[in-house]
């Protein structure tokens, strides 16, 4: 097991893997959720509405049910006992930490303040401008803890790194996201919403991993290698079609504001996009410069892009309320981040080649 480990972080890759007719055509059905979801989030308001207060902390709970079945199977891919080699990518990792903190919230800042304040300024409500501004930063301040092991599992990412990631971030976020916040805001106290950060923390990341440690022993003691080859075959369409219930969720629960204001989620959506496909692209070509393995840059480049929404969205509403323009600005991250994000694994999957051929 360590032998395969250490061949997957090696910089031969591996044979591609073989793409079904439902994955190869992913972004048709995302589209097709997005529709669905809007539309129906418009006619069935109170349904959704019902959906949205199951929460706990800001945590929607169906939401995270669905997490589970999208990351858990790819966590069922890990051996945990190999984790202590991805010491070995440093670099990588290195290079996500510096975008995540060094770079996304300060560059989020200028984008915001250059849309919102000038660009867009005459076309978006005078007395919301500086909200939008703190809600893009809000959004940009944390990254992402869950999505990422569905993007990084369609690049073929090295899912050891990933979780690895994903944790030490967690680590940093519970002590930079304040003061990054309160320094790029100008707020000198910044009201975090601990029980959603510890709560989404212990969701998407301590739950399902002690669920896939757990039925991975029990699989193994049981049936050894190929059946859990097998059940994880079985298992891979799971996680897409989570990945396409969760998207009608999040747009049904927004279906009215999307219809009711597309120029301004439109416009917020600019820095927003501009942002995810700048840091994305930093992440990847420093990666290729210091010939990190493209197995470790590919979920890099998606982690330095990505973000927290679920804090961000709990954030603005507990600092600036659920109908502020920070609110709205968190809200539009949550609704562009499956289809830019399943863009950005195209362009890390199509690339490869490119990738390699470094010198």
């Amino acid at each position: 097991m360590t032998q395969v480990h250490a061949d997957a972080l090696a910089d031969t890759p591996p044979a591609p893997a073989r793409i079904g007719f439902f994955e190869r055509y992913l972004t048709v059905w995302v589209l097709l959720c997005i529709v669905a979801g809007t539309l129906l989030g418009h006619r069935l308001p109170a349904t959704f509405e019902a959906i949205s207060h199951m929460h706990a902390a800001q945590v929607n709970l169906p939401v995270a049910v669905l997490i589970w079945l999208m990351i858990i199977p790819m966590l069922l891919k890990i051996d945990f006992s190999a984790l202590a080699d991805v010491r070995k990518q440093w670099k990588g990792i290195g290079v996500t930490l510096f975008i995540n903190w060094a770079v996304k919230p300060f560059s989020m800042a200028l984008l915001g303040w250059f849309f919102v304040r000038h660009v867009f300024a005459a076309y978006l409500p005078a007395e919301q401008l500086d909200s939008y501004v703190a809600g893009l930063i809000l959004l940009a301040a944390a990254p992402c803890t869950a999505m990422v092991f569905v993007w990084s599992n369609l690049c073929r990412g090295e899912p050891h790194f990933t979780l690895s990631q994903v944790a030490l971030n967690d680590a940093i976020m519970v002590v930079a996201f304040t003061p990054i916040v309160a320094l790029l805001l100008g707020i000198s106290s910044i009201t975090v919403p601990w029980n959603t950060l510890i709560l989404s923390v212990i969701l998407y990341i301590v739950v399902p991993v002690l669920i896939s440690v757990v039925l991975r022993h029990m699989i193994l003691a049981r049936g050894g290698q190929p059946i859990l080859q097998s059940l994880l075959h079985r298992l891979g369409p799971v996680s897409l079609v989570a990945l396409l219930a969760t998207l009608v969720l999040l747009f049904g629960f927004q279906g009215q504001q999307i219809l009711e204001q597309p120029l301004v989620i439109a416009m917020l959506a600019v820095p927003i996009l501009i942002q995810v496909y700048f840091n994305s692209g930093l992440a990847y070509l420093l990666n290729r410069q210091l010939k990190v393995p493209h197995c470790v840059a590919g979920p890099s480049s998606l982690i330095g892009a990505s973000n927290f929404f679920e804090l961000a969205v709990a954030t603005a509403v507990g600092l600036f309320g659920v109908h502020s323009g920070a609110a709205l600005a968190t809200v539009v991250g949550v609704l562009i981040e499956v289809p830019v994000m399943l863009s950005v694994v195209s362009v890390v999957n199509r690339s490869r080649h490119w990738y390699e051929a470094r010198a």
